[in-house]
């Protein structure tokens, strides 16, 4: 299981707008894929959104957003469960 972090951080005005991308463009886009398991979707009080995806292998890139709706280029790592 490979879980990817995507990370972005919207111009205040248009957080709603980006939000709503994220949830109905973005996330969408990569959840028809055979390997995705699921994603979450979480928001903070300093306009950032994270995508946690799972998937069984390769996981997809989500979509660049219009660069209107972003204060900077998003982050993605990809992340293995450790064993304990």
């Amino acid at each position: 299981m490979i879980v990817r972090m995507w990370e972005a951080r919207s111009r205040a005005a248009v957080f709603d707008e980006f939000l709503a991308w994220v949830c109905e463009k973005g996330v969408p886009e990569i959840e028809g894929h055979p390997q995705h398991v699921r994603s979450e979707i979480f928001s903070s009080t300093d306009y950032r959104v994270v995508v946690i995806s799972r998937w069984h292998r390769d996981p997809l890139e989500l979509p660049a957003p219009p660069a209107r709706l972003v204060a900077r280029s998003p982050h993605a790592w990809d992340f293995a469960e450790v064993d304990r």
